[in-house]
């Protein structure tokens, strides 16, 4: 798989707390350490919910809800389908859903198969979709029936062998075919599209009803998830991450929490994050699965009117999401008619939460958001706030069990407590290596088997980590990562630009908004147009939110862009007013 030697997992602490001096401010009950080796595989997760909580609700989409027992079934269908079409043992399987009733389903399907999972987002154009799919080498693809227009146009550079397509109401019973009426006719989402062989994900389950899955030796070190990020470099790449690594993560999160909930069986998560994005896959799906918990899934999370319907209907104990989300349901016409009284914690991550967001949502909630830090490469929690905390705290929290962090400078020595440096993590959810790129594995990878986040931060006294800024240029769009190199990429693509120059600047709504700097080649080239002409080519969040016409742009000697520069020259004046 072209990865360096799984990192070491932290143990526990080999000398005094002062070492790991979060390890003094853990809950009561939350262990220093857990047995990662307890459970298996992310099937063995699922196998144990199917048969303990059969009877239970495991998701609900658009007021249907599914036990374990029917996703189950479902599960055995896709797996032997799968298996019928030839799917080996580690082949990789893309599924490109938005939160519907049957991303669960192909998800576990795909894993009980022995496969491994590619996520894709939805809103992926053509040329991003392309180069994903040729990277993981994807045979499958399982993809909402909305954006089968994307796929089709994408398919001759592709070498899939079978697309399945997906219906919003798919396992929704009776009730699927109104959503499915709604979707087609009524918001006419659905584009025209044809891709030869393709097949509906209703005769899939038909087909595979007919025969029992095959068991497949599923073991810890095989590969669950390819899961794409530009990481710290910003180059597009798979983060492997292990069964070992996930499980380890699901065990991570359940030792946090589970002091703060107890043993209760009827919790519901509001699942308004895309299981696409490893926060909502981890925290959501499989957390959920492995305590018995149903997964409240929002399909369209940026209809915020819908949002709140379906708030109010709901009984919900449990609630993620990012800052962006939070802001905007708790400014939303009819929030405060919603029943919070059985929320236990409102866990936050992706993106920075802002002081003003956190306080608005206690006001209406009853319940501080409770800040956590991930990345993909981490499967992905690193930190979390204790659940017990009654205020924001502005903080990300302390290291999870079983995972140790330093703050080291730029020569990788390990800095004190108080200085600000690169955050590093060791422990048993990170990664072993980027998919088929062991020079940017190692160019993560510190010599004592530490990951460099890119990421900077300090460590307080009490063990409390604190983000202070990102060390490089990357963007952080509603919890979403942009990356300059490919939107500036994208921009000079287009025949009236020069040149480029892309950075991120503060916005009250999304954290940071895409702006970018161009010289032109053709003076009659205008802003919308070639925001236009990004839209043809970038997904909607890293298309520039303002692009400014400039006659030149600030670089070094050697030729290089100064994006820091650009940025300095727009923030820092507003900072001396303030």
């Amino acid at each position: 798989m072209n990865a360096t030697t799984q990192p070491a997992a932290f143990s526990g602490p080999a000398g005094p707390s002062l070492d790991r001096p979060w390890l003094k401010s853990y809950p009561s009950k939350v262990p220093q350490v857990i047995d990662d080796a307890s459970i298996g595989t992310l099937n063995d997760i699922f196998l144990k919910a199917r048969a303990d909580y059969a009877n239970r609700p495991a998701a609900e989409s658009f007021g249907k809800r599914m036990t374990y027992a029917e996703l189950g079934h479902a599960t055995d269908a896709i797996t032997s389908w799968l298996q019928q079409q030839g799917l080996k043992k580690g082949d990789r399987v893309a599924i490109m859903l938005p939160n519907v009733m049957a991303y669960p389903a192909i998800l576990y399907g795909v894993l009980m198969a022995g496969g491994t999972v590619v996520n894709v987002n939805p809103l992926y154009t053509p040329r991003e979709l392309t180069f994903q799919l040729q990277d993981s080498g994807a045979r499958f693809l399982f993809v909402l029936e909305n954006f089968g227009a994307t796929v089709e146009e994408a398919l001759s550079d592709l070498k899939l062998d079978r697309v399945v397509v997906v219906k919003p109401g798919d396992l929704l019973g009776l009730k699927g075919k109104v959503v499915n009426l709604v979707s087609r006719h009524v918001k006419k989402a659905v584009k025209p599209f044809s891709i030869p062989q393709s097949v509906a994900f209703t005769s899939v389950l038909a087909e595979g009803c007919r025969t029992k899955p095959q068991a497949v030796p599923v073991t810890r070190d095989d590969i669950a998830f390819l899961q794409y990020t530009g990481g710290t470099t910003g180059v597009s790449k798979g983060a492997i991450l292990l069964h070992r690594n996930v499980v380890a993560n699901v065990l991570q999160s359940e030792a946090w929490m589970r002091p703060f909930f107890g043993e209760r069986t009827d919790h519901v998560m509001v699942t308004a994050l895309p299981l696409y994005h490893i926060f909502a896959l981890t925290v959501c799906a499989l957390f959920m699965t492995k305590i018995g918990g149903c997964q409240l899934l929002i399909a369209n999370p940026r209809d915020i009117p819908g949002f709140v319907k379906i708030l109010k209907k709901s009984k919900i104990t449990l609630m993620s999401g990012v800052n962006t989300l939070y802001n905007a349901l708790a400014h939303a016409p009819g929030i405060r008619e919603v029943d919070f009284s059985q929320l236990v914690f409102a866990v936050a991550g992706g993106m920075a939460t802002q002081e003003t967001v956190a306080k608005k949502w206690k006001e209406i909630s009853g319940q501080p958001i409770v800040e956590g830090y991930g990345l993909s490469e981490t499967s992905p929690v690193v930190c979390a706030n204790r659940l017990d905390i009654e205020e924001f705290t502005g903080t990300i929290g302390y290291p999870l069990p079983s995972t140790d962090v330093t703050v080291r400078a730029s020569d990788g020595s390990i800095l004190p407590l108080g200085e600000r440096g690169e955050l590093c993590v060791k422990g048993p959810q990170v990664m072993p290596g980027y998919w088929q790129r062991p020079d940017e594995t190692a160019r993560v990878m510190t010599e004592d088997g530490y990951f460099r986040t890119g990421d900077v931060a300090t460590i307080l006294p009490d063990g409390q980590v604190k983000i202070v800024d990102r060390m490089k240029d990357m963007i952080l769009v509603s919890g979403f990562n942009v990356y300059p190199n490919e939107v500036e990429d994208v921009i000079v693509k287009h025949p009236g630009v020069m040149e480029a120059a892309v950075i991120g600047l503060p916005d009250d709504q999304s954290g940071e908004m895409v702006v970018a700097y161009v010289v032109r080649k053709d003076p009659a080239l205008t802003a919308e147009e070639l925001r236009e002409f990004c839209r043809e080519n970038l997904t909607g969040y890293k298309v520039p939110r303002r692009v400014e016409f400039r006659e030149l742009l600030p670089k070094t000697n050697v030729g290089k862009v100064l994006r820091r520069v650009l940025k300095e020259e727009v923030v820092r004046p507003h900072a001396r007013r303030d």
